[in-house]
């Protein structure tokens, strides 16, 4: 028979021991790897930073065209004797690159081109080859996250993708009189690339927090501030593709002086070509002027933007803000600069890693626009 007690006992020391809190709901279901998923992913970030530079510079350096066929399994092997360098060499002296512009070049000066461009097919077998042997174990470990699949898989779907893309801009260059690739089609394959890092940055920065934090933060992200974030990403992604076209037809070495253009506002001949669409693609002078005036309008929404995100509650987003600014800044110098000295290689290089900076950021701060970070006034976050 229970003992009976007086309503002033002290009853904790007859409840059982604490226990760690439980996880909600939320976090009950299959979490995954994510830690393990996010180090794998900023590999293939890393990587694909990379094959953007290196395929800048494989543009840069005329290298583009000095493979003439695609051959994603037995193309990973580069030739390892005189014979097979010769065979190679043949290939290219039949495509107009060789036959209008290169004629005469050595055996020597052919491998120096032919190693950027095989370095550069090499690495996206690779970034390849990371993702398919990353995916095939967690899925094989049954780690993905719920959910996560689809997401996983559409990287590498679009990893397929630009390799075919890739192939269709390089045999643009390979018949007819062109000495390089349609400049409309190394826009899209350089925008995919940018599809691509931007899919992986955003998976990264999600799996960065739980579900229930995800969750948490989206009640209190900037609904505003997130759309004019978004606009600023696609006006950057434009601009992007813009700086691809004056690459394809080495538009930013016409006209050096700035801020003017031959020295008028409008620079000579605009619409010079027939049909005048083809001015917008392959005229040099109104490629590059589009391109400069894009990116005028870009700084200008960039700082409206800034100044919308300064305004920010969270102190980890106006951060994310200001990193975004700072880089807006520096990239608008490096294309002036750029320009003025007519677009040598480690400019030109530098302006282009500088794009993938600036277009990271933006999605960082976009991001935390949308989840800003949890902050406690003690802890001044």
């Amino acid at each position: 028979m229970a003992q009976n007690r007086s309503i002033f006992e002290d009853v904790t020391t007859t409840q059982k021991p604490n226990r760690p809190p439980r996880g909600g709901l939320i976090d009950k279901g299959q979490q995954g790897a994510r830690g393990a998923i996010r180090i794998w992913l900023f590999v293939l970030f890393a990587m694909v930073m990379a094959m953007i530079a290196v395929g800048g510079l494989t543009r840069l350096t005329d290298s583009g065209l000095s493979i003439t066929e695609w051959k994603p399994v037995t193309g990973a092997m580069p030739p390892t004797s005189e014979a097979a360098w010769a065979e190679e060499f043949e290939k290219y002296k039949q495509i107009p690159e060789y036959t209008l512009q290169n004629e005469g070049m050595s055996l020597s000066e052919f491998k120096h081109i032919y190693w950027w461009e095989w370095g550069h097919r090499q690495l996206g077998r690779t970034i390849g080859l990371v993702w398919a042997l990353g995916f095939l174990g967690f899925a094989v470990a049954r780690k993905v996250p719920s959910g996560w699949y689809p997401r996983l898989l559409l990287i590498g779907a679009l990893g397929g993708l630009q390799g075919a893309i890739g192939w269709w801009m390089v045999a643009s260059g390979l018949e007819g009189e062109r000495l390089d690739v349609a400049s409309y089609r190394l826009a899209t394959h350089l925008g995919l690339a940018f599809v691509i890092l931007g899919f992986i940055a955003w998976f990264v920065f999600q799996l960065g927090r739980s579900e229930a934090q995800m969750l948490q933060a989206r009640r209190a992200g900037d609904a505003k501030l997130f759309g004019m974030s978004t606009g600023l990403l696609h006006f950057a992604f434009l601009q992007i593709l813009l700086g691809a076209l004056v690459a394809g037809i080495d538009a930013g070495r016409g006209y050096t002086d700035w801020p003017l253009m031959g020295g008028q506002i409008l620079p000579p001949d605009p619409f010079e070509l027939t049909p005048v669409w083809r001015n917008f693609f392959e005229n040099a002078a109104t490629v590059q002027f589009i391109h400069r005036m894009a990116g005028y309008l870009l700084f200008a929404f960039g700082i409206v933007v800034w100044l919308r995100g300064r305004k920010s509650a969270s102190r980890a987003t106006v951060r994310a803000f200001n990193a975004m600014a700072a880089m807006l800044v520096a990239q608008v110098v490096l294309g002036i600069v750029t320009v003025i000295y007519g677009a040598p290689l480690a400019l030109g290089l530098a302006h282009q890693v500088g794009a993938v900076a600036l277009f990271v950021l933006i999605l960082r701060a976009r991001f935390m626009s949308r989840y800003p970070a949890a902050y406690s006034l003690r802890e001044g976050l």
